[in-house]
């Protein structure tokens, strides 16, 4: 029997240790991932001014969604695109655009024509794209 104690203060010893460890390591821990650091500057970018490169890629991509980026010349550019859309009329709000110490966060939605506006009926393909300063981050779509 004075073994099995024995045991038990050896594994309470290692579960202890443990538990420091891992008390260590949250107190440690720097800032919360998704934490704002700060608003980003940006330009949205008409299509005439999208680099051709870029532009070539939109096109390829802009019959479905789809959720790029692209650097060129110390700028980032974040490109999305919401599909075949059956009118025009489409527009698409920036709700934020932010980076935290681990990532750039972009939130976009696309605004249907109103009702009572004449919209074209032709397919569109609508799509923004955003230029901001380059940062070396993952870009997260919400």
């Amino acid at each position: 029997m004075g073994r099995l104690c024995e045991y038990q203060k050896r594994l309470l010893s290692v579960f202890l240790v443990c538990l420091m460890c891992m008390s260590v390591y949250a107190c440690g821990k720097k800032q919360d991932t998704m934490e704002k650091i700060k608003d980003l500057e940006f330009t949205v970018i008409a299509e005439d001014n999208i680099p051709e490169e870029l532009f070539g890629k939109i096109e390829e991509k802009k019959k479905e969604a789809f959720k790029i980026t692209f650097e060129d010349k110390g700028f980032l550019y974040v490109c999305v695109g919401y599909g075949t859309q059956q009118t025009g009329g489409y527009s698409i709000a920036v709700n934020d655009m932010f980076e935290t110490a681990n990532a750039v966060y972009v939130d976009t939605n696309l605004i249907g024509p109103k009702p009572e506006e004449k919209s074209n009926q032709v397919e569109s393909y609508p799509y923004i794209v955003l230029k901001t300063e380059f940062i070396d981050k993952p870009v997260v779509f919400d």
